[in-house]
């Protein structure tokens, strides 16, 4: 029995507009590889991070980072579902598994454990130094802009003041050796992600969520099946796959795809998709998780099931807990990285934004009606989106007892954080949307200007307590600022 495989598809950035990649990959969940960025980006991080001879100039990041405090994975040893993790120094990492000779790095002796550093927040911590520019294709990225205006977490028992870089954001920087590998996982939160290869080259392995069964039972453990299918990959149980039985390894009859990684591709993973990673030579590669319009339905249902889950694995201390409910939405919060009310507070965050937004461009460009805007259009599908969800959430009663953690409009309004966020929103459309007039704008105006209140009072209450109150204040919004774009199927 063979292992069925197949290629995603590969496509170079030039021949693929904006549009046809929300179309073709976002909005269908298909995987692609995208090629020529580094003919078309002059990356800090293609100069300084890469050798003459094309390879890791680790010893840059040694003199330059060597402080740095990064999780660094042992790729020979396993712990619960992922690899072994040490927190060390870049220089640290770089000291215990590549010696520096004559300019060039090359890996210790076999003794040593594979080392893989993962999930640098490099951007965060080195904000003044600009590696690299995110492609225009993953620049609507709601988590992020929201996670440099605002924490994710609003209970402050959740959120640690000493760990505000670890989770301040999802832009990363991975660095390893040959033969260092990432097993087999999905996107935190159900995410997009991308993933630019700026040396080195990497081997992924694709399984599409429909066939995620194959592998995983349903509390997505997978065992002897994960086992051998990573076996199977590194080609060590190669000759025994011919009488590896369906019935034993029902992952033999999964359908994976497969693509080879160069230096300067970049890989789009799409929500809810399987991928194991490994790394052919010695590379670096920049990863973003994100999430938007498109995929924020996966965002709910895996918050969704993994409350019912925790739920129903501490169900018998019910009786016995005075606050049931907030020991579930607080182990959702540490297992899953946030919870109901994080998230409700997030969509709630992003309907005044996308709702700001529209108002500011019918200020200054008369009613959309009259115009083209294709940022309008834009901003319209976003909260038909966020009340869709608030929708399932409102009929699965999501939010139980949230009297005491409504969201103050009025106070986000004035919060000076919003109004950044309003701000980088706007830039970033204009931007995705080359509306120049707008992006001119943007720059220019006062938080003053976008963020008007004396417009948004108008039609608004003091505050969204339940998900109701949010699909209604969308509906009032939409029927004032662009009900005319808004079809049946949108909202």
């Amino acid at each position: 029995m063979n292992i069925k495989k197949g290629e995603i598809e590969k496509v170079n950035w030039k021949n693929l507009s904006y549009s046809e990649f929300v179309e073709r990959f976002m909005q269908k969940n298909q995987p692609l590889l995208l090629n020529g960025f580094s003919e078309h980006h002059n990356w800090r991080a293609s100069v300084d991070w890469v050798t003459p001879l094309g390879h890791p100039n680790f010893q840059f990041f040694s003199t330059n980072f060597g402080d740095s405090k990064v999780q660094v994975a042992d790729c020979d040893t396993r712990e619960f579902t992922d690899q072994k993790r040490e927190e060390m120094l870049v220089s640290e990492f770089i000291g215990r598994c590549l010696q520096d000779v004559e300019g060039s790095a090359v890996q210790c002796s076999n003794s040593h454990s594979v080392p893989y550093l993962k999930d640098w927040h490099f951007v965060k911590e080195y904000p003044e130094y600009v590696a690299y520019k995110t492609p225009m294709f993953f620049c609507d990225d709601w988590l992020n802009l929201y996670l440099d205006n605002y924490r994710m977490h609003t209970d402050s028992d959740t959120y640690q003041e000493n760990n505000e870089i670890c989770c301040s954001d999802y832009r990363f920087v991975y660095m390893g050796v040959k033969g260092s590998w990432t097993p087999l996982h999905a996107n935190v939160f159900r995410s997009y992600s991308w993933s630019a290869n700026v040396c080195g080259k990497k081997r992924w392995l694709f399984l599409d969520p429909s066939q995620h069964h194959l592998v995983f039972d349903r509390y997505e453990f997978i065992s002897f099946a994960k086992y051998k299918l990573m076996m199977l990959f590194q080609k060590t149980l190669i000759p025994m796959r011919q009488h590896l039985p369906s019935a034993i390894c029902p992952c033999m009859q999964a359908i994976w795809l497969e693509r080879m990684q160069e230096a300067g591709e970049i890989i789009f993973v799409p929500s809810g998709w399987y991928h194991q990673v490994h790394n052919l030579e010695d590379t670096i590669s920049i990863n973003h998780n994100w999430f938007n319009a498109n995929n924020l339905s996966w965002v709910w249902n895996l918050l969704l099931r993994d409350y019912n889950e925790a739920n129903e694995y501490i169900e018998d201390i019910k009786d016995v807990c005075e606050d049931f409910e907030g020991l579930c939405q607080r182990n959702l919060a540490a297992n899953t990285g946030m919870n109901f009310y994080d998230f409700f507070t997030f969509i709630s965050r992003f309907t005044l934004a996308n709702i700001v937004l529209l108002c500011y461009i019918n200020g200054r460009h008369g009613n959309i009606t009259q115009i083209s805007s294709t940022i309008a259009q834009h901003l319209l599908m976003n909260l038909g989106s966020i009340r869709k969800v608030a929708s399932e959430m409102k009929d699965r009663h999501a939010l139980k007892g949230n009297q005491d953690r409504a969201v103050d409009i009025i106070e986000t309004l004035e919060d000076p954080s919003f109004c950044k966020l309003c701000m980088d929103i706007g830039r970033t459309y204009a931007m995705i949307h080359e509306e120049s007039h707008l992006s001119f704008d943007f720059e220019r105006a006062s938080a003053g200007e976008i963020v008007d209140l004396t417009v948004l009072k108008a039609y608004t209450s003091s505050q969204f307590y339940t998900p109701e109150d949010l699909v209604e204040f969308i509906d009032n919004a939409v029927a004032e600022h662009g009900d005319c774009y808004i079809n049946s199927s949108a909202i």
